[in-house]
């Protein structure tokens, strides 16, 4: 009842964002909360996002009845509005796919017990430091029944789990090296369809003289090679916090360039394996319907556009949306014969593939200084739209190595 009358209420009046992310009137109730122990969030800045002032985030006003409606639907059935979701009110076609996905995996019937999704949103959470998130599944965990022991380690974890921290440590930071064997030693002790849930959880321009088959092979080996060598130059360790690290082992695993460490790893090509006959029904196989709801969001990130760039209309953008997911492809080592990676370099120039990099490969690194030097002549929106194709370009890529290796394992 209390849900729903919180919902009916964020339908009704307009919502502000700071509105959204607490009440003022709440101070008596916070003091008692806390004379009986109990720990209350503290927001650790002005507005869900620490690049974008509070300001520019979208106020919602009570004649946006789609926004509304999204945002009663997500208050109803997770009991907040999180950070995230109202960074993505700049896009609510990919918001509503977003949270469509998120409720499915999440809380709808499946492989896994709800408290076993959780701690595994929780370990890859962790992997990448990201404290929010991490925290966000913690207080759901509990909520559906977790065992609290659980939390002080991974090795209080059930062994089903603890037999998934190699493969969340390798899809996370190094894709490229999983292997059917990985499969195998999950296996033993989890079913292939349980997997899936970890997969999920753990993300055109035409030159005029149309080059040969070696030539645009040789473009995707150099642009592949080069992007080895873009990062930032705030390029150190970040040791975990504490009560990040506990939720997975060898904190010192992490992304590593292969190309710059003498490893070779074969070129993964597309027309052999690709998410659109291969990955998609694979997917529906194991957990059905989920291969849908992924599909609908990876295409709606990709297609989304305004026809605008910052000042200018009218702008067809498919051509700069493709390079941005193709060179996060290549940086994986993915290869798409029919794409000329001559178009990278004249697109995204430095500052951006430093971002994208970042991003990508080692998110707890990006800094506010990262996201404002690329792009200043843009609007927020447009650079969240810029991080909704990166997330959803590394999960399609993470998806194609480990489906890759299920299906080696199933045949």
């Amino acid at each position: 009842m209390r849900l729903a009358t919180a919902a009916n209420e964020a339908y009704t009046a307009p919502l502000a964002v700071s509105e959204l992310l607490g009440c003022k009137q709440c101070g008596g109730g916070r003091d008692h909360d806390e004379e009986l122990g109990i720990r209350i969030p503290r927001p650790l800045g002005q507005g869900p996002s620490r690049f974008i002032p509070e300001k520019e985030i979208l106020q919602v006003g009570s004649e946006d009845a789609q926004m509304h409606a999204l945002f009663a639907d997500s208050f109803a059935a997770l009991g907040r509005l999180d950070n995230i979701t109202l960074v993505m009110v700049f896009h609510p076609q990919y918001l509503e796919s977003f949270l469509k996905t998120q409720h499915y995996l999440l809380q709808m019937d499946g492989p896994l017990p709800l408290h076993y999704r959780h701690y595994i949103g929780i370990m890859a959470a962790a992997r990448h430091q990201c404290s929010y998130l991490v925290n966000l599944h913690v207080n759901d965990f509990l909520h559906v029944g977790g065992d609290p022991k659980w939390l002080n380690g991974l090795e209080n974890a059930p062994q089903k789990l603890q037999n998934l921290g190699e493969l969340n440590k390798v899809l996370a930071h190094r894709p490229w090296l999983i292997t059917k064997e990985h499969i195998e030693v999950s296996d033993s002790f989890f079913e292939v369809e349980a997997l899936m849930e970890k997969m999920r959880q753990l993300q055109e321009c035409r030159d005029e003289e149309e080059a040969s088959q070696e030539e645009m092979a040789s473009r995707f080996e150099i642009e592949k090679r080069e992007s080895m060598f873009v990062f930032s130059s705030d390029d150190d360790e970040v040791t975990p916090a504490r009560d990040v690290s506990r939720h997975f082992e060898d904190t010192s695993y992490g992304y590593k360039d292969f190309s710059r460490h003498g490893m070779h790893v074969p070129t993964f090509r597309v027309q052999d394996y690709c998410w659109e006959d291969h990955g998609y029904s694979l997917v529906n196989r194991l957990y059905p319907d989920v291969g849908q709801l992924i599909d609908e969001k990876f295409h709606i990130a990709y297609n989304l556009t305004y026809n605008t760039m910052a000042m200018h209309k009218d702008v067809d953008t498919s051509m700069l949306r493709r390079a941005i997911w193709n060179y996060i492809h290549c940086m994986f080592g993915i290869r798409y014969d029919d794409y000329d990676y001559g178009e990278i370099n004249q697109l995204l120039d430095r500052s951006f593939k430093v971002y994208i990099k970042t991003v990508v490969c080692t998110p707890e690194k990006v800094t506010k200084r990262m996201y404002e030097s690329f792009w200043r002549q843009f609007k927020h929106s447009e650079k969240v739209h810029v991080n909704l194709l990166l997330i959803e370009a590394r999960m399609q890529a993470e998806l194609l190595y480990a489906l890759r290796a299920i299906t080696r394992y199933m045949t």
